[in-house]
């Protein structure tokens, strides 16, 4: 007996377009699992930097390469982006900026304001 039934699709989840507000939830999800991941590195650096001259100079030397500024730049943005959005998602807890228009605007400014402060904090930090 024929079944009727089609095969399933395929469906490429990058091909899908996604509002701001769902991108943004992304973000957020993404920064705070790299916050959690990049704990036990910072914990390990502060604890070398405090133990003697000559570990605060061995974190100096640590933090001083591009990769280390390249992940450093990716922990303020962690940083940055997850208290932003984390701030916009307490306010729509409290129906502030719930209407469609507002949290599109409100997701739009996280996204601009998240990446203006990343690269402030950057120049005067790792720089």
């Amino acid at each position: 007996m024929e079944s009727d039934k089609k095969p399933p699709v395929f469906l490429d989840l990058l091909l899908i377009h996604k509002p701001v507000s769902a991108l943004l939830s992304i973000g957020h999800r993404i920064s705070g699992a790299l916050l959690f991941l990049s704990i036990p590195f910072l914990i390990y650096l502060l604890d070398l930097s405090l133990q003697s001259s000559a570990g605060f100079e061995q974190v100096a030397a640590i933090l001083d390469g591009w990769f280390a500024k390249m992940i450093g730049f990716v922990v303020i943005w962690c940083v940055t982006h997850h208290l932003l959005s984390g701030i916009r998602f307490l306010l729509l807890d409290i129906e502030v900026g719930i209407e469609r228009d507002h949290a599109l605007a409100s997701a739009r400014a996280v996204f601009i304001a998240g990446a203006v402060l990343t690269f402030i904090f950057s120049a005067v930090i790792l720089f």
